[in-house]
């Protein structure tokens, strides 16, 4: 495939000073970040700027001022040639629904350039690698929602393109279909050595996908580094035990035996994963290599099961809560839907609020 692949050699989107600004909002402001291969998070409340970034990088929308590369292509002046090169997913329900999966995508494929033979057998392998190799010929208009984002998926990966950008690919999906998609996710890039470009504003959702992470407010740069950088080890030892008969409470015995010995020890507020603590997770301060003796003598002692004792890491949102970055900044740009955000500690508690609500957001 012609033309430059990377920026440098280890970048694959570049953003210089890129702005977007709209009569009454400023979509995009000064925006300055390098994106490397692999499979990358860029996160934001609804009105962020994601979606108008994506359009930018795409060639389909000006940037006011700025300039950007996607696969070392100018986006102002080579368009058509980044959109050979990239697929992409939109956010929005867009398939003719008198159409089947299989159509569709050939279509896709032929309006990628694939030559019609490559585009069926093409589209074959897609959908089945997405699920949808038993349901291709199906009418899209009966689809589940589930489906019909495997569907975009597929026609987002048809072309065999070196970057796929990814817009809100888990919206609408319940718990269950949102991890089949960003298992999905994770294997274009491990399975098939494709770069990815995902939006969310659910942070739990990038951290479990994403090696590094891109988090924009009101059209700003929050933060860009890597998710272990995010959700890097606290210290904090998460310690969890099993009741016995002659202690029916085994958690509260091991908290009183541990601050006892001098530890300092709480419940934790929640679990790795970020559901509500059911009350038996214990959070003890790591002072040196004796604290993992200690523990573990204190569980012996009282005869409870240990059922885990393991480093705590940082989630994403508590991240952004520890950092507080400007618990008295005024409130960002407007949304351009509707609905003011404030800075990135409000989204951050926002985004928390629909990751806890099964990925909707909340009602504005």
């Amino acid at each position: 495939m012609a033309g430059a692949t990377t920026v440098e050699g280890v970048t694959v989107i570049a953003t210089e000073s890129l702005s977007k600004r709209f009569p009454r909002v400023t979509a995009l402001d000064r925006l300055s970040v390098d994106i490397t291969p692999g499979v990358t998070g860029l996160v934001g409340a609804n009105g962020a700027g994601k979606s108008t970034l994506i359009k930018i990088l795409l060639g389909l929308s000006p940037a006011t001022e700025g300039r950007a590369s996607v696969l070392g292509l100018d986006v102002a002046t080579e368009g058509a040639a980044i959109r050979e090169r990239v697929g992409y997913m939109p956010e929005h329900d867009c398939l003719p629904p008198d159409v089947s999966a299989t159509e569709f995508v050939v279509h896709m494929a032929r309006m990628s350039g694939l030559p019609a033979t490559a585009a069926r057998e093409r589209t074959a392998d897609t959908l089945r690698h997405v699920g949808l190799y038993e349901e291709r010929y199906r009418p899209m208009g009966g689809y589940s929602t589930g489906m019909k984002q495997r569907v975009k998926l597929a026609q987002a990966l048809v072309h065999d393109p070196r970057l796929v950008l990814l817009d809100e690919p888990t919206n609408g999906l319940d718990p269950v279909g949102r991890d089949e998609m960003l298992g999905l996710i994770r294997r274009v890039h491990t399975d098939f050595g494709i770069s990815v470009l995902v939006t969310s504003h659910l942070l739990g959702e990038l951290e479990r996908t994403c090696d590094h992470v891109v988090v924009i407010d009101g059209g700003k740069l929050l933060r860009s580094s890597s998710t272990d950088d995010f959700t890097q080890s606290t210290g904090s030892l998460a310690v969890e035990v099993t009741d016995s008969d002659a202690r029916p409470d085994g958690t509260a015995a091991l908290l009183a035996a541990l601050a006892g010995a001098g530890l300092t020890v709480r419940p934790a507020g929640r679990t790795a994963d970020g559901a509500p603590v059911s009350g038996r997770v214990l959070l003890v301060d790591v002072l040196d290599e004796s604290t993992y003796d200690t523990v573990r003598d204190a569980v012996t002692d009282l005869g409870l099961g240990l059922v885990r004792m393991e480093q705590r890491r940082h989630r994403i949102a508590e991240v952004f809560r520890d950092e507080d970055p400007a618990a008295t900044a005024p409130a960002g740009p407007a949304d351009p839907a509707g609905g003011g955000w404030g800075a990135g500690h409000q989204w951050a508690a926002a985004a928390q609020r629909d990751e806890q609500n099964g990925g909707a957001p909340d009602a504005a």
